[in-house]
């Protein structure tokens, strides 16, 4: 009987260092690929800059002056009524 008794320890003693070994192993690949996918991530990307508000009277008033540049241009007789038109339909985005 210690003759199988021994052999129940050892195979015990094996046994638990098995375990301990695959749960090490095991843990030390579950760090590994968590780093990895850590360094494969893309790192979010910064929203980019708000674009500063321009008020819309300055644009429109930048318009205007066009506009009357362009009458000018018509009242001189260096537009016609057609270039004229054309010239305003692209100012004004119509």
């Amino acid at each position: 009987m210690p003759g199988l008794l021994r052999g129940v320890a050892r195979t015990a003693v094996v046994a638990g260092t098995a375990t301990a070994v695959s749960n090490r192993v095991s843990r030390r690949q579950q760090g590994r690929w968590a780093s990895q996918q850590e360094y494969q991530a893309p790192a979010p990307q910064p929203a980019p800059p708000a674009e500063p508000y321009a008020p819309p009277a300055a644009d429109m008033t930048s318009k205007i002056e066009q506009l009357k540049q362009l009458g000018d241009l018509k009242a001189q007789g260096i537009l016609t009524d057609a270039e004229f038109e054309d010239q305003k339909r692209k100012l004004l985005g119509s």
